[in-house]
């Protein structure tokens, strides 16, 4: 049985195609509203946010109820709908609030199930996060969209992230086993800072799929990962720590679709 979940689609219809073919689903190529809150624009149902304020170690959490519709949450210093294009915009800044196991701040969002209940999916079958997307300003490293550990072990690292580099270079890295042994690095694709991209991050069995602007990567999930669950995330994961809440990571989203086969 199919659970597909589109996110939102703001293109016009030559580049709604264009995305089609890269695997990016075309079901509504309706302009984004910028008068609208992200959750008029996106379906945010399937999808919690995790700002960088709070308590330390525990980052303020917004719920799927709470950020869905066009009365959702908006947040003017951190997640936002861009006025001019209408795009979900995420600041994570160098200095804030991060959950016990990292040092950097994030402004992102969570998978979740359409019941409200964390998203927490096996390996087995096909799993598809596809997004368009431009990143305004990053300090030094920002993660734009990972496949994340759920349960199944102690380990908390992801199995999965898509780095965007000041330079424009794009990165997927892989991680090695569940412990802390780190990632392999694979350069992807280059595309200059303040230009829309896309990606499509799939999961299909052993195998993750990685296509960055048409061009399509494949790499071997280990089978130490095979006990755990996954899950997606998306938005803004700022690479770099400092005491500054200026320099940091905005990434603009235009297209956002989750899919399980």
């Amino acid at each position: 049985m199919q659970r597909r979940t589109v996110l939102a689609l703001s293109l016009s219809t030559a580049a709604a195609g264009a995305l089609g073919a890269l695997g990016v689903g075309s079901a509504s190529a309706a302009a984004l509203d910028p008068s609208l809150p992200p959750g008029g624009n996106f379906d945010l149902s399937v999808w919690s946010l995790q700002l960088p304020t709070g308590s330390p170690g525990s980052p303020d959490t917004i719920s799927p109820a709470r950020l869905k519709g066009a009365g959702g949450y908006t947040n003017p210093s951190f997640f936002w709908t861009d006025s001019n294009d209408g795009s979900m915009t995420f600041w994570a800044p160098e200095k804030g609030v991060t959950t016990p196991n990292s040092k950097y701040a994030r402004s992102e969002l969570r998978e979740m199930n359409p019941n409200g209940s964390a998203a927490n999916w096996t390996l087995a079958g096909n799993h598809t996060l596809s997004a368009q997307l431009r990143i305004v300003s990053v300090t030094k490293n920002v993660a734009v969209g990972q496949v994340k550990l759920g349960t199944g072990g102690t380990s908390t690292k992801p199995l999965a992230e898509l780095y965007y580099r000041p330079n424009g270079d794009i990165f997927f890295g892989t991680q090695n086993s569940p412990d802390a042994s780190g990632q392999t690095l694979h350069k992807v694709g280059t595309v200059a800072l303040g230009v829309k991209w896309t990606y499509v991050i799939n999961v299909n069995g052993n195998r993750i799929n990685l296509t960055v602007n048409g061009t399509k990567t494949s790499y071997t999930i280990p089978s130490a990962f095979n006990p755990y669950r996954q899950y997606f995330k998306a938005g803004s994961y700022n690479q770099s720590s400092s005491e500054s809440t200026t320099n940091g990571a905005k990434v603009k989203f235009y297209s956002l679709t989750v899919k399980h086969d």
